[in-house]
């Protein structure tokens, strides 16, 4: 493939996972002719920091930030983010909306330009991220304010992939993400679970793949 052709997709795993996650993707986007980078978040997958020592989601997220710092300028990337990955994708989208060429939310938290996810009742929230919730609570805990703005997060394309067997992230509460996201485009994959990379792999690679030549 040549170069101009090729797409650079970056992979970011949620809470409790690492780079590890996306071997499979990784290896049919490669396949396919792509650039990939799958990056292990701070105190995740195989980085050396340890969980008690980050004290802020701005901590957890700095390798993927130091990422988009070296992204050339006038080169666009796909940002993929998994589950909590989606706060960090939506985090360098704000820093970094000259460089993203669509954000791809993969059953993934979506930040909102109008309502933060905390203003979801508590036990909803719970359940929707207990399992991909850090043992500590950030400082800056992405849940709990307006960490991105419509002139920035805002104007970047994006798109919600909806896993239809999710059984992590309730179908109420990504719903409600989507409908506080006007905009955003949703694709669905039939009898895909949370961990969509995993268990539906080619098919995963195929809607990003589509996604990726619409977003040019």
């Amino acid at each position: 493939m040549e170069e101009e052709n090729k797409k650079h997709f970056i992979l970011v795993h949620g809470m409790c996972h690492g780079a590890w996650c996306w071997y499979k993707l990784v290896t049919l986007l490669r396949s396919a002719g792509q650039r990939v980078t799958a990056l292990d978040l701070a105190a995740s997958g195989v980085h050396p920091k340890c969980l008690e020592e980050l004290r802020s989601f701005s901590d957890y997220s700095a390798p993927l930030m130091e990422a988009m710092t070296t992204i050339p300028s006038g080169e666009r990337v796909v940002l993929v983010g998994h589950s909590y990955g989606g706060y960090g994708i939506a985090l360098a989208a704000e820093k970094f909306p000259e460089k993203v060429s669509v954000a791809v939310f993969v059953s993934a938290a979506m930040p909102s330009i109008s309502a933060p996810i905390s203003t979801i009742e508590q036990e909803d929230l719970m359940l929707a991220t207990m399992l991909v919730r850090p043992g500590i609570r950030f400082q800056d805990d992405p849940t709990s304010g307006y960490m991105v703005t419509k002139e920035n997060y805002g104007s970047v394309s994006r798109v919600f992939i909806m896993c239809k067997e999710d059984l992590c992230l309730g179908e109420d509460f990504r719903r409600w993400m989507i409908a506080e996201s006007p905009g955003v485009e949703v694709k669905e994959m039939e009898a895909a679970d949370h961990m969509v990379m995993l268990s539906k792999p080619k098919e995963l690679c195929n809607l990003l793949l589509e996604i990726a030549n619409k977003y040019e």
